[in-house]
Order: C-alpha cells, then structure tokens, then sequence
C-alpha cells in the first residue's frame, strides 16, 4: 500500500534520527584504512584512498539506480568529503572533493519519477509567459549522469600523479630582485610602528568624537573652538621661544674672561714681562709677551669673546679688513710666529720694531 506523501517524509525524517543515534562507522562502507584521517565534513586520503572511494560511489549509484528504496538511496552511504594531494609528494597541498551533490541525489531519488507531462499540460507551460526553460530531467536520467560523472572522476584519478615543480630558477630570480636596492628596509621600522599605531588611535578617537557629534551638537562646537583655542596658544607659545631665543643671541656677552684667556692678565702686566725679558737681552721672551699684551688688549676691548685655544691667526681672523688696526697686528703676528713658532733667534731690532706695533695697538685701544 502506497502511502501519502507528507507520511512518507515523516517516516524518512524518523529513520534519519533513529540512524543518527548510531555511529557513522558503523553506516559508512568506506571505512579506509588507517591511512585516511577524518577531520569534520571531510577526511584526508591518499589518491589509493581516493579511487576506491569513488569505485564504491559508482556502485551506490548503481544500486540506487536498480532499488530506488531508503535502503540503497540513503544519502549517508556516501560518506565524508575526500581532501586528496595535488602532486605525488604532498608539497603542493590538497584539494577538497564535495559529495553533496550526490548525497541531494540520493534524497531525491527515493522518490519516483514524475510522470512526462500530457500534451495539455506541455501545451499550457508553452502558453504561459516568460517559460522558456526545457522541464528538468527525470531523477533516472540524474543517476546516470551521476554514474559517468563518477567514472570520468576515477579515470582521471587513476592516471599518475606528476611531481611538484621544483622552480629553481624563478626562485633564484625572485631572490636576486629582492636583494636589490628598491627591496630593502621593507619591514616598518619601530618609529613607524609608533606613528602607526598613534594613527589608529587618533582614527578611534576622531570616530568616537564624530558620534559624539550626532548626538549632541554642541559636541561639534565645543571641540571647534577647542581646537582653535589650542592652535592659538601653540602659536603664542612659540613666538615666545623664538623671542626669546632672538634676544639671546642678540645680548652681549658679559661672562668673565676664562681664567686660561689673554685677558684674564692685565696687558700691562704682559707689556712689564716683556720689558723684564728685553732688560735681560731675552728677546724672543720679550717678543712674545710684547704679542700677547696686544691680544690682551684687544680682547679685553670685547673685539672678541675670550678662548684661550685660537692661534695666532685666529685672532688675526676675527679683526675686521677695515679695522685700522689690523695691519699692524697682521705684522706683528707675522713676525711673531716666524720668531716663537719658526725657532729663529731674535734681535733687538725685532723687539723694537714689535713694541712699537703693540703700542700702536695699545694706543687704538682707548680710542
């Protein structure tokens, strides 16, 4: 007795709880050997694995095909999904066979043909608008689709697997256009790092005040005139440093000599040495102190900031061309040097002649 259709779906939905109780090793006829790992929807297979998988699909579908009963339809006899390797060794990864398609077949296929349209029926689809679209195929034509699309699968499966290519030559390639000079330093360094994340926080904070803002909008306002209010005292702010920084430099300078500085001993002093050594018939002494009592001078008139460590032509250097006084200390420097620093004995004719340029240099000093 053929029963209606809603009871027949009761029953089915009742024998798939009552078999989901049991243990799908139990219901699956494709309990491979311990090669084959399952992991969820899906197992991992070798292609061995994967062949005789498929071989007993196309007897399922065969069977399915003779007995279209809940006994050889039922689509948990398909089993998990295969993830086969892409080459012989495994190093190029897998790829994931579904069965769902088949396993809709089989749920489908308990069901009986529909009968073929009458030719009143064919000619009211015709009539009717927009039905362009041929009636789909029969459940039968399905499962013998199914059953060539299974032996195409294993025919591919069962020719040899090519190894992975090994790419040795692009991978010199790519390696030596790495190491070239537009490659390098591409990690973020810890600065950019620092400003990256300073960014996102900035981004988070401007969203959080922009939703702010839709909610209230003296929100808007008040981080306006914020905004202003804290441009405008950065401004003030830095046009005081820089004023300050201005009025520095142009301050004179008032700190004491250095204590290792010629103007740190009265000229005098320096000129009474030089005429102590000069009564003593020590003329390269006294021409060198008659030279630093110059400079002592000239220093102590602020021509120049006190440094004991300048040379001789140095100090020459930082007295102006147009300065009067500069060609006689360029003579006196001149013959001091080639006296103190070239080792040449000195005469009384040089002391006179550079006692006579200090004075002149003295002299120009009260002026």
């Amino acid at each position: 007795m053929m029963l209606p259709r809603g009871i027949r779906w009761t029953a089915l939905l009742v024998v798939f709880a009552a078999f989901g109780s049991i243990p799908a090793r139990s219901l699956s006829p494709i309990a491979g050997p311990s090669t084959v790992r399952a992991s969820g929807k899906y197992r991992d297979a070798s292609i061995a694995d994967y062949r005789d998988h498929l071989g007993q699909l196309i007897s399922l579908v065969q069977a399915c095909s003779r007995a279209r009963d809940l006994k050889n339809c039922d689509p948990l006899l398909v089993g998990p999904d295969d993830r086969v390797p892409l080459s012989a060794g495994g190093q190029s990864g897998r790829r994931l066979i579904r069965y769902g398609w088949l396993r809709v077949l089989f749920s489908r296929a308990e069901e009986p043909d529909e009968a073929p349209a009458t030719p009143d029926q064919a000619n009211k689809r015709d009539a009717s608008p927009g039905t362009t679209q041929p009636a789909p195929p029969s459940t039968s034509k399905l499962l013998l689709d199914a059953e060539k699309r299974l032996a195409g699968d294993l025919a591919q499966a069962s020719t040899p697997l090519a190894a992975a290519p090994v790419h040795t030559g692009e991978r010199a390639t790519m390696a030596q256009v790495l190491a070239g000079r537009d490659f390098r330093d591409l990690e973020p360094s810890v600065r950019d790092t620092v400003l990256e994340r300073v960014n996102n926080w900035l981004n988070h904070l401007l969203e959080t005040v922009t939703r702010w803002r839709s909610r209230s909008a003296w929100v808007g306002r008040l981080l306006v005139w914020g905004f202003l209010l804290a441009v405008c005292i950065a401004l003030v702010w830095a046009l005081l440093q820089l004023r300050r920084r201005w009025r520095v430099r142009l301050a004179p300078e008032r700190r004491a000599p250095e204590t290792t500085a010629p103007s740190a001993r009265n000229w005098q002093l320096w000129l009474e040495d030089a005429r102590r050594a000069a009564a003593a018939g020590q003329w390269r002494e006294a021409v060198h102190f008659v030279y630093w009592a110059s400079i002592s001078r000239l220093e102590a008139r602020r021509l120049w900031p006190a440094d004991r460590a300048r040379t001789p032509r140095e100090y020459l250097a930082l007295l102006p061309l147009a300065d009067p006084r500069h060609p006689a200390l360029s003579t006196l420097t001149r013959n001091f040097e080639r006296i103190w620093y070239g080792g040449r004995s000195a005469a009384e004719t040089d002391y006179r002649r550079a006692e006579e340029m200090a004075t002149s240099l003295i002299e120009g000093g009260h002026a």
